[in-house]
């Protein structure tokens, strides 16, 4: 099945399944039920049924699916035959996180140049990761197109425009500021203290059961 015709909400459960079912794969297991895919991602086992269903992976009952199958689709769909470079734009404190962070060890996603205006970091690296000056920009960045942004909020719509100027089509923004991009350009923000405030808010009115 053609990627733009899987449900956006079932691509972005994509890499849980596939972080979990790798795993798998490297413990030697052939086979997961959907119950066992259910507790360890936590989502419902007809929503997994469902999406698996986009991939015409149906498993039989009793019999659960076949670990190895699936990860072939999902390598394809998660273009994990291919790596991916990013840039990280401000290697401050959270920047240098993502940076020491081993969420890439499962992908062929690499953070490999990051880019700071602090002249003390400019010319160092982090776990192995090259800092550029962000003036640098337009020479470094040949060849990639996703970035994540992590910079002053006063800094993101200006470092935005080198980007996209620069062929840089996919932004993980982590900046409060709502950045504007052209129409082929994806933006995905994350703002932590929105998220942290969302969170206590459903928390307080909306209490999970404790059945």
């Amino acid at each position: 099945m053609e990627q733009n015709k899987i449900p956006q909400a079932t691509a972005k459960r994509l890499p849980l399944y596939y972080r979990f079912l790798n795993n798998l794969n490297q413990q030697g297991k052939k086979r997961v039920s959907s119950k066992e895919l259910s507790e360890a991602v936590k989502v419902d086992s007809a929503t997994i049924r469902r999406d698996f269903s986009y991939f015409g992976a149906l498993g039989k009952k009793g019999y659960g699916y076949n670990v190895e199958y699936l990860l072939g689709f999902f390598r394809s769909t998660l273009d994990q035959h291919e790596v991916t470079e990013v840039a990280l734009i401000g290697a401050g404190n959270l920047g240098t996180a993502f940076l020491k962070y081993s969420f890439l060890k499962n992908n062929n996603i690499r953070i490999t140049k990051a880019f700071d205006a602090d002249p003390s970091k400019v010319g160092t690296d982090i776990d192995g990761v090259p800092i550029y000056h962000v003036d640098e920009l337009v020479e470094q960045l040949d060849g990639i197109s996703v970035a994540i942004l992590t910079v002053p909020s006063s800094e993101a719509e200006a470092i935005t425009e080198k980007l996209v100027n620069e062929g840089v089509n996919g932004i993980l923004n982590f900046t409060p500021a709502r950045i504007t991009v052209p129409q082929h350009v994806r933006v995905h923000h994350i703002d932590l203290a929105v998220e942290l405030q969302s969170l206590v808010y459903f928390l307080k009115h909306y209490p999970l059961d404790k059945e």
